[in-house]
């Protein structure tokens, strides 16, 4: 006796989407429906047309959740035109099963329910002409609780570790202390970030680990994941919320910068020169010059900055702001506002990489109260000293000579002083000089006339302009005591 094998059941798949076919494969492979055949896939009406007569299909199943897809067309193709085709719609949104919408009864169905009921017929007499109105996706309350409850405690646990984070970020020593009125609403405006920040982290590391522990793969579930084309209210909110967040971080950081260039109607005003690789603050109102920068407690300074060479850059890290000091004289001058507000000792760092000696162009800043600052003016304009070695001491330190030339005989940049005066130098040009008067004038006031073999030639040529020849003969008389 011959078994007849049954006719196996054609199908005809319509979506743009590759996805849904084979995930519709999956689930007709995983429910054994063994009398089906997938036997091609199309993405627009004049496509499934086409195949029509090629592929001769039992049956189309259109893709309900495809926005590209007319299914108006494809029913009143197939259905009420000519060419009379049975034709349902299905849904792949659902999280726990696919929909089938079929228009036989008006009504969604579960994919298994749906399979037990399918009888292939030539009669279609008596189908409804309009597309059902059921839901596009249908979401059992259970479901929806679920969502809910895992919602709730996802969004627990990110304010837990966002509290936890902010806890543990104002415990930490992040930013140094604050020593002058500009550094509160920038740090205020650090904090404001980091809180954010700890925020965003939790946000996206918590869901991340809660999402892999919760809804991992469970042993044996072979199933295919929901099709999800999209969701339009997401993207929207993920789209407005941080470039509202950016805005409004915007408008903070403009309002900081405000508060730290806000002018006082009298500062001070000290003038700070940088130099390879020493720094030199002049106070015009007293006449004073110095290496050290002391500044009063509680008065603003208008720091005016400049190079004589390379760009170098002011950095008092508790003062939190910063600016460069620009090549070309005064002329070039900017301007830096700082409102010192807690004595003590700091330390001025270059930040901006300058030369080999970069690293080594501190200089320190005191803070004192106004009236230890008053006393520091008067100890510095009192009479000179008769002593013209020790004036060019003085003069020695104010303009950061020993950055480069040392008095121990060690070598930096420059020749180092010790023993230099009386001495034989082998000069570049491969001749020799008697370190004297006269060549340790022309050395100041004309750096490259006659280098020393050995050296390069990076001592600034501002100095016969700063020095009068008295400070000079003052500064050799120092040079000759180095011994």
């Amino acid at each position: 006796m011959t078994t007849v094998e049954p006719k196996k059941r054609r199908v005809l798949i319509a979506s743009s989407h590759p996805l849904f076919g084979q995930g519709l494969r999956s689930l007709l492979q995983a429910r054994q429906a063994t009398g089906v055949e997938v036997v091609g896939m199309v993405a627009t009406l004049e496509q499934a047309l086409a195949a029509l007569e090629r592929l001769n299909p039992d049956l189309i199943i259109v893709d309900y959740d495809d926005e590209q897809l007319n299914r108006d067309e494809f029913l009143a193709r197939f259905v009420e035109g000519e060419k009379k085709l049975r034709v349902v719609l299905l849904s792949l949104q659902s999280s726990s099963e696919a929909i089938v919408y079929d228009r036989r009864t008006l009504a969604a169905s579960q994919i298994d329910d749906w399979l037990e009921d399918w009888n292939i017929t030539d009669d279609l007499s008596g189908l409804p002409a309009r597309i059902p109105t059921a839901p596009r996706t249908v979401k059992p309350k259970e479901d929806r609780r679920n969502a809910m409850k895992h919602l709730v405690i996802a969004g627990i646990l990110v304010l837990v570790v966002t509290a936890a984070l902010i806890f543990a970020l104002e415990q930490a020593t992040l930013l140094p202390i604050q020593a002058a009125a500009q550094a509160t609403p920038i740090d205020d405006l650090f904090r404001l970030e980091f809180m954010v920040i700890a925020f965003l982290f939790a946000l996206i590391v918590v869901l991340m680990l809660y999402s892999i522990v919760v809804f991992r793969r469970k042993k044996g579930d072979t199933t295919d994941a929901a099709h999800i084309e999209g969701n339009t209210r997401l993207e929207v909110m993920w789209t407005i919320v941080p470039l509202a967040t950016v805005l409004f971080f915007a408008y903070l950081g403009g309002h900081s910068l405000a508060e730290t260039v806000r002018a006082d109607p009298r500062p001070m005003e000290v003038n700070v020169i940088g130099q390879q690789w020493s720094w030199r603050f002049e106070y015009p109102e007293w006449g004073l010059v110095t290496t050290e920068l002391v500044l009063p407690e509680d008065k603003q300074a208008l720091l005016r900055l400049w190079s004589t060479d390379v760009i170098h850059s002011f950095w008092v890290p508790e003062f939190r702001v910063k600016q460069d000091a620009l090549p070309g004289g005064e002329a070039n001058a900017r301007d830096l506002r700082v409102t010192p507000n807690l004595p003590g000792e700091y330390t001025l760092a270059c930040a901006e990489l300058c030369g080999v000696q970069h690293a080594y162009m501190t200089a320190r800043v005191r803070v004192l109260p106004q009236e230890e600052f008053d006393a520091w003016v008067v100890s510095l304009t009192g009479e000179p000293s008769g002593d013209p070695a020790e004036r060019g001491a003085q003069l020695v330190q104010q303009y950061g000579c020993v950055a480069c030339h040392s008095l121990d005989g060690t070598v930096i940049v420059g020749p180092s002083w010790k023993g230099v005066y009386g001495s034989q130098e082998a000069l570049s040009d491969g001749t020799t000089v008697m370190v004297n008067d006269d060549y340790l004038h022309e050395s100041i006031v004309d750096p490259a006339a006659r280098l020393v073999q050995g050296f390069q030639n990076l001592m600034p040529n501002t100095y016969r302009d700063q020095l009068t020849d008295e400070q000079i003969a003052d500064i050799i008389e120092f040079i000759k005591t180095v011994r």
